[in-house]
């Protein structure tokens, strides 16, 4: 009996699809599961099985074919010797997975490898039909091993009732979870009010903002030598992260050029007289950037101490407004979970942030001569409207060198 081959739902969503390619053409013989065609959507390609053995009799939709419903019949399928019928004529159909929706629980309900039902009727292949028939077989109790669940003739050949396949059970989820459409166990994390300004000035930055990305390498060795000497001459008094000197360089850097210590509006580009830093600072209800202010000013311990005690007072929800709002220039740094290199967001109104990575030994040439040494990669991204890339690339060298030589942020 000739069948219908039928435009496959690929997703529980899809409404239609494009026909891409035929692996077969009228005429060619077909097993049970070869691939005849290939379906696109939106969000893959997908191919097309054969559900049993037969000849093409008939493509009623080209390849390359756009835009075609789920359910149109694409092609037919005749067993051996038959006949292509008058397309009026009543013929057995190709289905999709059955999928069942309950709408109000979320679930996805799924029968994998069942014999296929449609108002009791069982859906198998012609052939199976007949050779169940045939040998008395009772199809409701075999199990399909065809594409979607379709009783194919090796199904019930030689007589044998394969086991009955039972159907999948709903997954199991505990107390707060839900399931979407596609079975996918989750729960929902509600975003809290600093997640959601986050946000919405991130996207705003990112959509709004032209962003210009500079990348530079500074050697660090000395940095290092320095920071080990200033840690032990304080006795425990303080001790000197090497974001400390970051934020210190980056301070001393808008000081000696100020053309980078800016920020854009539509009637002029504003200019800072001091450099307010704003670093970074991962806390459980989201990124908070405290601010150093005068940070030029201030030698390094105190902004190592500053920068401390703002942190810890942000992870605990403690910080004024005036504390993290404002700034001028941003630092980021991800160095300590081992990131060497990234592109942050700008933090508007600001011009210009810094991403620091971690420190790395990388051999270099020095004289002719191969050498070891500690490298840090600092990245800067910039309003375009404001620092472009001359002005950026100006800055990182004034950056450059006072992380390169730090006994000159201590003049």
């Amino acid at each position: 009996m000739p069948v219908k081959v039928l435009m496959p739902a690929l997703s529980p969503t899809m409404t239609e699809g494009n026909l891409a390619k035929w692996h077969k053409k009228e005429g060619d013989k077909v097993k049970a599961g070869e691939v005849i065609a290939e379906i696109e959507t939106d969000k893959a390609t997908m191919e097309v099985e054969a559900v049993d053995e037969g000849t093409i009799g008939k493509i009623l939709v080209a390849a390359g074919t756009q835009g075609v419903k789920v359910n149109e019949v694409i092609a037919v399928l005749l067993e051996d010797g038959e006949a292509m019928p008058v397309m009026s004529e009543q013929l057995p159909v190709v289905n999709s997975p059955v999928i069942e929706v309950k709408k109000e629980q979320d679930v996805i309900l799924k029968t994998e490898n069942r014999p296929m039902k449609t108002d009791n009727r069982i859906f198998a292949t012609p052939l199976a039909k007949r050779i169940a028939k045939d040998k008395g077989i009772d199809l409701t109790g075999v199990k399909g091993t065809g594409p979607n669940g379709r009783i194919v003739k090796e199904d019930v050949i030689g007589g044998q009732l394969p086991m009955v396949n039972k159907p999948v059970a709903s997954p199991i989820i505990s107390a707060g979870e839900k399931i979407n459409a596609f079975g996918q166990v989750y729960k929902e994390i509600p975003n809290n009010n600093i997640k959601k300004i986050t946000a919405k000035r991130l996207l705003e930055s990112k959509t709004t903002v032209p962003h210009f990305y500079l990348t530079i390498d500074c050697r660090i060795d000395d940095l290092l030598v320095t920071r080990e000497m200033l840690n032990k001459a304080g006795k425990d008094k303080y001790k000197l992260s090497v974001n400390d000197f970051v934020v210190k360089a980056c301070a001393m850097a808008l000081k000696a050029y100020p053309a980078a210590n800016v920020s854009w509006t539509e009637a002029a580009t504003l200019q800072f007289k001091h450099a307010d830093i704003s670093v970074a600072v991962a806390t459980p209800n989201g990124l908070m950037t405290p601010i150093v202010k005068r940070a030029e000013e201030k030698g390094l311990a105190a902004i190592s101490a500053e920068v401390k005690d703002l942190a810890t007072r942000a992870r605990d929800g403690k910080l004024k407004p005036d504390e993290f709002q404002g700034g001028t220039f941003t630092v980021s740094n991800l160095g300590m979970f081992g990131i060497t290199n990234f592109q942050a967001i700008i933090n508007p109104p600001q011009s210009c942030i810094l991403a620091v990575g971690a420190g790395q030994e990388r051999p270099f040439v020095e004289n002719g001569v191969v050498k070891i040494g500690n490298f840090m990669s600092c990245t800067l991204s910039t309003d375009h409207r404001t620092v472009d890339g001359a002005v950026g690339a100006e800055y990182l060298q004034y950056v450059k060198r006072y992380i390169e030589n730090p006994a000159t942020m201590l003049l």
